[in-house]
C-alpha cells in the first residue's frame, strides 16, 4: 500500500490588473477502485468561495468567482491518497478477446470514447502513423496495446513546450516531438480507429530515486487508460512506456485534454497572462496525520502566503479572456 501526498501551485501573473477571474480546476485526486483521496484541499488568492460539483464523468471539479481588481492569482492544491497494488497485467489476453471485447462494447455505454474527440482526430497523418505503425486489429487487443504503447515511446521525443494546449496532434506526429499530451492524444486515437475504447487520464506520476521517467517531474502528467475484457480499464503511459500501476495518481478522466485540464477559466481585462505551474509528490508507506503540513518551498512561500489576503473591491466589467494550462 502506498501512500501520496501531493502539494499542486499555479499562478497566474497579469500583466496589468484585471477585474475578475472565473475558474474551474481538476485538481482532486479520483476515489475508485485502487485509488482512494483520503483528504483534499484547495487554497485561492485572492481569498473567495470554493464551490464544488461532479462532471458526467466522475470527476471532482471546484470552481470559484473572484470579483475585484488584482495582478495574480494563485491557486494551491493539497491531496493525501491512498493506492492498494494492482493485479500485474497480462502480456496476453484468450484468443476470443476480440470478440468479447465487442460484446463489452455493445452491452455497455462506451461510444465517448470510440468517437473522435477535440483533440483526438482521425487525420489523414494520423491514419498514416497507423499503417506505418501496423495498427490493426490483429494478435488480441492486449498484445496490440502493449506494443503500440511501446511504438509510441520510441515514436515520438519528449520536449518540453514544443507544442501547445491547442496543438493538433499532427504537429507532434510530423515533428516527432511532444508532451505528454501529445503521447496520450495519438495513442488514443490510434486505438479508437481499431475499435478499441480508450480515454485520457490527467494525474501526477511520482518520481523515486531509481525511476528514470522522461516526463517533468513536477509537472502534471497525461496518460491513457484502455478497455479490455476481463480487465476492465487498463492504464497505460505511452509517454514513459510504463504501465499505469501505483506511481500514477488519477485526477480526472475523459475524452482528450479539453474535458479535463487542470485549471480552465476566463478573466476579464485586456492584459496578458504569464502561467507558472509547480507540482511535489512525496510517497510513503505509512498515512501521515490528515492534519500534516508539507514543507512549503523558498519560492512558494510568498504565494502560499497571499492566500490570506482579503477578497479586492469589485470594477466594471472589460474583455474576457480563456487560460489553461499544459501537461
Amino acid at each position: 500500500m502506498n501512500f501520496y501526498s501531493i502539494r499542486h501551485l499555479t499562478r497566474f501573473r497579469y500583466k496589468h490588473p484585471v477585474s475578475e477571474s472565473i475558474m474551474e480546476t481538476r485538481m482532486h485526486p479520483r476515489s475508485d477502485y485502487n485509488q482512494h483521496c483520503l483528504s483534499f484541499s484547495l487554497s485561492v488568492s485572492p481569498r473567495c468561495r470554493v464551490f464544488s460539483y461532479r462532471d458526467h464523468h466522475g470527476n471532482h471539479v471546484q470552481h470559484f468567482d473572484i470579483p475585484g481588481d488584482h495582478h495574480q492569482l494563485v491557486i494551491v492544491a493539497e491531496s493525501l491518497v491512498e493506492q492498494q497494488m494492482q493485479v500485474e497485467v497480462p502480456a496476453f489476453l484468450a484468443p476470443d478477446a476480440w470478440s468479447a471485447l465487442d460484446a463489452m462494447i455493445d452491452e455497455g455505454d462506451y461510444g465517448e470514447m470510440l468517437l473522435p474527440s477535440t483533440f483526438a482526430q482521425p487525420t489523414p497523418a494520423l491514419l498514416e502513423l497507423a499503417k506505418k505503425l501496423n495498427v490493426v486489429r490483429r494478435d488480441d487487443p492486449l498484445m496490440v496495446v502493449h506494443e503500440l504503447n511501446k511504438q509510441i515511446f520510441e515514436y515520438f521525443e519528449y520536449v518540453p513546450r514544443s507544442t501547445r494546449v491547442d496543438s493538433p496532434i499532427d504537429e507532434a506526429i510530423a515533428s516527432h516531438q511532444g508532451v505528454c499530451q501529445d503521447f496520450a492524444h495519438t495513442m488514443i486515437a490510434l486505438l479508437r480507429h481499431i475499435g478499441i475504447p480508450a480515454r485520457y487520464v490527467s494525474g501526477y506520476l511520482y518520481r523515486g530515486r531509481e525511476d528514470h521517467d522522461r516526463s517533468t517531474p513536477d509537472a502534471t502528467h497525461a496518460w491513457v487508460e484502455v478497455l479490455l475484457p476481463h480487465l476492465n480499464w487498463v492504464g497505460l503511459d505511452p509517454t514513459n512506456d510504463l504501465i499505469a500501476y501505483n506511481r500514477h495518481i488519477r485526477t480526472a478522466v475523459g475524452r482528450d485534454y479539453a474535458d479535463v485540464p487542470p485549471t480552465h477559466g476566463v478573466f476579464r481585462g485586456n492584459t496578458e497572462s504569464e502561467l507558472y505551474v509547480a507540482v511535489q509528490v512525496e510517497a510513503s508507506n505509512e498515512a501521515p496525520p490528515l492534519d500534516r503540513k508539507l514543507p512549503i518551498p523558498d519560492d512558494w512561500t510568498v504565494l502560499v502566503e497571499r492566500a490570506q489576503q482579503p477578497p479586492e473591491r469589485i470594477l466594471p466589467i472589460l474583455d474576457i479572456q480563456q487560460m489553461q494550462q499544459q501537461q
